[in-house]
């Protein structure tokens, strides 16, 4: 298949993503466009009255401080039973699963914060709910499911763990390609599934688990990417290891083959072949989760180097009264706050279901985990010797077990996660550029002819004549736009004028490299990247003047834009001034090997050394594990 070819099944999958009860264009989209649509967030979407919410979050916050302890989490690599079994009884398994099936039936913004709770004490945890409650079994058959599987699997989600199970040793981010297969059985009432699943987070203990496969087609049989409910303890499933990492070290993550698996009809979830939907669908819900967790790591650090920096004397001074500090934990306050917002504006369009939020759903997963990162970099450095150290050896000589090392491994693989870094860029840009794509169509397709490139060329021309005028003024030129927001008015002046502005070379791009404008992924995270700043700067405007927020939020968001601000300029510069030719050219004679001379001098231990792998983590220790690791060399069921 061409490249144009999986190009245009990627726009027809995203496309189908879409749901008809979206009747509020995306903010995001909106942004990409040139069109600062504030009041899509301002005022913020209001909450459904409160119905148990806030005494969930007391129940959970007093079992954290009381029942769980991170440290042993993190020494033993894994989440005690009780505590597992604490978050059942608490009924932290089903908050998002409505009442009528025996869940709490809470608001996004109300898991979010629950999360961002649990994932301080031991993120573990909060990967362990999310794996669960995101992208589980709950999302899925909420979305996709008839009701006779609502009421089949959803009281079930409420006290047993559920796994989704996407990825492949050699599928990754490419979905499109996956390799396990589900065979209609000939009386038309099961399937057989077969496959190997990898990363496969709470699937080592998972009881249930929604897996996909691949139908083939045949008469009677559409075929395609589908989505399963499979029983944990079908015969035929095997966990063949348990996976260890750098950080995140209490997840029970692994490898998962099925073997001649047969599942019932009736376990399939949507049709034939809307596997790829369903996993997009589900993945955009649950790409939220992650910034919660982030925005709550951006908030800890804030809390330990504002500790640190007010009691650590250096040169006669607190170190925090040093410039070169004080930079850091400016940095680290303004971005927690706009992380939180983030969260808070992303979760509150979630809960009206009302809007198109697949694009800042993606904004605030690829911000979230590049800024968290960063913010946890800062505070190692702030820490200094002590950021390095672990929190073990740290007790053991007598100081406070602050564990900010371990926050730097835990946080990585938020920039890895439910697509990585630079997979969310291509998405997001995709979405960006769609409308041009769209509008162009035949004008750039190599297979159309002439006559529809004519037609197209007039489309195109229409769009344009009414669309490009509109990027030439607005409110962000006037002195008195936004007064009504008062000090941040001049930062949503510059919000209005800096999303024309992306709008504008946007169309640049599109006009120079044309169809080629979808593989200049440098340019196209750039431009993704810019609306992630304005998109947060919007959200900590807006956030900051909610009736909620003390009044000191407007000096936080302030300074936050600032910041911000500068990183646009900069972004904006790098577009069309940068190396990626000479990038692309260095990069394609690294790999043709003209420089592995560069390499000689050094030992790889992983080819030449003495070193066995074997299998280090083992099987997980938890009682409800009713799948063996088989030893080396031990064949699978």
């Amino acid at each position: 298949m061409s490249t144009v070819d999986e190009s245009a099944r990627a726009r027809q999958v995203a496309e189908e993503a879409r749901e008809s009860r979206w009747d509020r264009p995306s903010f995001g989209r909106e942004l990409f466009l040139g069109r600062l649509r504030i009041d899509l967030i301002d005022p913020l979407p209001e909450q459904e009255p409160a119905t148990g919410g806030a005494e969930f979050l007391e129940r959970l916050r007093e079992f954290c401080a009381n029942e769980v302890d991170g440290q042993q989490i993190e020494r033993d690599s894994w989440i005690p039973d009780e505590v597992i079994n604490g978050l059942k009884a608490l009924g932290a398994f089903g908050i998002r699963i409505p009442e009528e099936y025996g869940g709490l039936g809470l608001s996004a913004v109300d898991y979010h914060r629950a999360l961002m709770l649990v994932a301080t004490v031991h993120p573990s945890i909060g990967a362990l709910l999310s794996a669960h409650q995101s992208v589980g079994v709950p999302q899925p058959v909420q979305l996709f499911g008839t009701p006779a599987q609502k009421r089949a699997f959803l009281p079930r989600c409420v006290r047993e763990i559920t796994a989704f199970l996407l990825t492949e040793p050699d599928v990754g981010s490419d979905p499109a390609r996956l390799a396990a297969t589900a065979v209609p059985g000939e009386d038309g009432q099961s399937y057989t599934l077969n496959g190997v699943k990898l990363w496969t987070t709470n699937g080592v203990l998972a009881d249930l688990l929604v897996v996909l496969a691949r139908v083939p087609a045949s008469e009677g049989h559409r075929g395609g990417i589908t989505a399963f409910v499979v029983e944990g303890d079908a015969p035929g499933i095997t966990v063949e290891n348990r996976n260890a990492f750098l950080g995140l070290r209490g997840i029970e993550n692994g490898v998962t083959r099925l073997h001649d698996v047969v599942v019932p009809a009736g376990n399939r979830i949507g049709r034939e072949g809307e596997g790829l939907k369903i996993a997009l669908t589900t993945l955009n819900a649950g790409r939220l989760a992650l910034p919660a967790m982030c925005a709550a790591a951006a908030k800890w650090c804030l809390k330990i180097a504002r500790e640190w920096s007010a009691r650590r004397v250096q040169w006669g001074r607190p170190i925090g009264a040093h410039e070169a500090i004080a930079g850091k934990v400016s940095f680290t306050a303004a971005t927690a706050f706009a992380l939180e917002a983030l969260v808070e504006v992303s979760g509150r369009l979630a809960d009206a279901d009302r809007h198109d939020i697949r694009i800042e759903a993606a904004l605030a997963k690829l911000y979230g985990s590049e800024l968290a990162w960063q913010v946890a970099d800062e505070l190692v450095q702030i820490r200094g010797g002590r950021g390095y150290e672990t929190a073990a050896s740290l007790a053991a000589r007598g100081e406070r077990g602050v564990p900010v090392e371990q926050l730097l491994r835990d946080l990585r693989i938020n920039r890895i996660f439910e697509g990585s870094s630079e997979i969310m860029r291509l998405l997001i840009a995709r979405e960006a550029v769609d409308v041009h794509l769209s509008v162009a169509g035949d004008l750039i397709d190599p297979k159309a002819d002439l006559s529809r490139k004519a037609s197209a060329a007039a489309r195109a021309g229409g769009f344009y004549a009414r669309w490009l005028p509109s990027l030439a003024v607005g409110k962000g030129q006037l002195p008195t736009g936004f007064a009504g927001y008062g000090q941040l008015a001049g930062h949503l002046r510059f919000i209005e004028r800096a999303s024309r502005r992306v709008a504008r070379h946007t169309f640049y791009g599109m006009s120079r490299w044309q169809a080629e404008l979808e593989h200049r992924q440098l340019f196209l995270g750039r431009i993704v990247d810019i609306g992630a700043e304005l998109y947060a700067m919007s959200a900590a405007c807006v956030y900051a003047r909610s009736e909620e927020q003390d009044e000191s939020a407007v000096e936080l968001a302030d300074t936050f834009c600032r910041h911000a601000r500068c990183r646009v300029e900069r972004l904006f510069r790098d577009l069309w001034h940068n190396t990626d030719a000479h990038d692309r050219a260095l990069a394609r004679a690294v790999l043709e090997g003209r420089y592995s001379w560069l390499e000689e001098g050094i030992f790889d231990p992983s080819i030449d050394g003495p070193w066995i792998a074997e299998a280090t983590a083992g099987p997980s220790q938890h009682e409800n594990h009713r799948r063996r690791v088989p030893r080396a060399g031990e064949a699978y069921p």
